[in-house]
């Protein structure tokens, strides 16, 4: 699977014609869940409610660069990288 993004220690990943809605898959510290792209909510999973915070406004930062990767993932496209929280 794929990695777009890491930071703060929260790996960012996003699988090849992976199953609606759209989302990401997070991991950070063991916990693990899917993020839907249009809201950054957890959809499936736990994360710690500061992660979960972080990931739903990065998510909304960079809808648009997540709904681009997640369309070049259902054609098996490659991914581009998006820039994490911490700007790295």
């Amino acid at each position: 699977m794929p990695t777009i993004a890491i930071f703060f220690g929260i790996i960012v990943r996003m699988w090849h014609d992976d199953h609606p809605p759209a989302h990401i898959h997070a991991e950070y510290q063991g916990f693990e869940a899917l993020i839907a792209i249009d809201t950054g909510e957890v959809v499936q999973g736990n994360l710690p409610r500061k992660v979960a915070a972080i990931l739903k406004e990065w998510c909304a930062t960079h809808r648009d660069e997540l709904r681009a990767n997640w369309d070049r993932a259902q054609r098996f496209e490659p991914l581009e990288r998006i820039q994490g929280a911490d700007r790295d």
